[in-house]
């Protein structure tokens, strides 16, 4: 049965399990809030997250530092990253320019009708100082706890954007040091194999966690809750999609790339950021079909796949918190002027690190609105139904950490042509095909 099982595609199994999902989410809802499916879906989903969550702080860790330390095989590796840096920074502003743009063309918070008085900032905040001080890690491993004082319990948590400095800091450090870093460069890659080799197990289980998710997300976040913010939900879908299934193929189009080759190559692992919502969690699929669908040669993939599921998220930091600050503005009667559509654009493009995290955007919404002067309560009016937004701001995450590597590997000269025109059909977790490589630079 298992064997059987395996030789189902992995992106059959996911549309199986969203449809399951769907069904036993529907069932679940009409059971009633507290049965015994709703929480069956609900520990089967949260399970599938806490093992993401798990390996999320050694792999980036162990990625960042080895990509580093690979660009030395590199020819031009500065101006490969300058570059990548660049078209993250494009595309991020194309994003919240059309975030804007849709915001103001169909008023999402105009004639909504909510108790405000009852809303409340969320305990996760973000603010310029709060951002630029997360920068600084308090500890080797960038944890904290997080304490529920009600009931009485605390849970290891870890600041993803912390690991990214120290493990850029070490990166650097291993790059100046040279060939006496060999042996702890050797160990850091035999650790980043072991890491992704688990992941690589529990990415195996995703279609239950599809299962689960999205079952949980229909039971728990129904009609219901989703009526009053219609507007805002379909906005922000229409956002993502357009970002998603227009810019992109045109981005794409442009730089002698058939848009319909790059969807079928990243397809896995945008469908795993959807029902997943964790761009760092997908971070070893994005790069898999980077390299061997898509034929960026794995020395510049392994630098920009990692440095983008932290840092591009066009969904999460741009079409969203743009949406949602003139949601926010218009309910609380506010209104923007010019200058604040601006303050929007720049927080955007140079505050998208702030989403570095497995899942969500609050802390960079909190930051936009900060900055903007809104009420942060506003947050809370939209956190009920974040983890329906969450799973198309992901995908569109995952397509832009994909995308911006192949056109740059096309600009340079680099992209392997005939694995991109290649025909599809290998499943993408298998293991035993080689990705392209660059020669050592010289």
């Amino acid at each position: 049965m298992l064997a059987r099982l395996r030789r189902v595609p992995f992106g059959a199994q996911i549309l199986i399990a969203l449809v399951l999902g769907v069904v036993l989410g529907v069932v679940a809802r009409g059971m009633g809030e507290d049965s015994w499916l709703t929480g069956t879906l609900d520990f089967v989903g949260s399970t599938f997250v806490d093992l993401l969550r798990v390996a999320v702080p050694p792999l980036v860790f162990t990625a960042i530092v080895v990509s580093i330390a690979q660009l030395r095989q590199v020819a031009n590796a500065a101006r490969l990253a300058t570059r990548t840096l660049l078209w993250f920074g494009i595309t991020s502003l194309i994003a919240v320019v059309i975030g804007i743009a849709l915001g103001l063309v169909v008023n999402p918070g105009r004639g909504v009708v909510l108790d405000t008085a009852g809303a409340e900032a969320p305990s996760t905040q973000g603010s310029w100082t709060d951002f630029l001080g997360g920068l600084v890690p308090s500890n080797v491993l960038g944890a904290g706890v997080d304490v529920d004082v009600e009931q009485g319990t605390g849970a290891l948590s870890f600041n993803v954007l912390q690991i990214v400095v120290l493990a850029i800091v070490v990166g650097v450090a291993v790059l100046r040091v040279g060939e006496k870093a060999e042996p702890f460069v050797a160990f850091t890659r035999s650790a980043l194999e072991i890491v992704q080799k688990i992941l690589w197990w529990i990415i195996r289980l995703a279609p239950l966690g599809t299962i689960g998710l999205l079952g949980n997300a229909v039971a728990s976040y129904g009609w219901d809750l989703v009526a009053p913010l219609a507007t805002f939900t379909v906005a922000v879908y229409v956002g993502c999609a357009i970002v998603l299934f227009v810019v992109y193929p045109l981005l794409a189009w442009a730089h002698g790339l058939n848009p319909l080759k790059f969807f079928s190559g990243a397809w896995p692992a945008i469908q795993l950021a959807f029902v997943s919502r964790s761009s760092v969690g997908t971070m070893p699929l994005t790069q898999r079909v980077t390299e061997q669908n898509l034929g960026v040669p794995r020395e510049y993939a392994s630098f920009a796949v990692p440095i983008g599921a932290t840092t591009k998220m066009d969904g999460c930091a741009a079409i969203y918190p743009a949406l949602a600050a003139i949601f926010v503005a218009q309910v609380f009667g506010i209104q923007l002027d010019v200058a604040d559509y601006l303050l929007i654009v720049f927080v955007s493009v140079v505050g998208s690190a702030a989403t570095a995290g497995l899942t969500g955007a609050v802390v960079m919404l909190t930051l936009t609105l900060s900055t903007l002067g809104l009420p942060l309560a506003g947050v809370g009016l939209l956190l009920a139904i974040d983890p329906v937004l969450d799973m198309m701001r992901t995908a569109t995450n995952v397509a832009g950490q994909a995308l911006v590597p192949t056109i740059v590997a096309k600009r340079e000269g680099i992209l392997d042509m005939d694995r991109y025109r290649a025909p599809r059909g290998a499943d993408p977790l298998r293991e035993d095909e080689a990705p392209p490589t660059l020669a050592p630079a010289a």
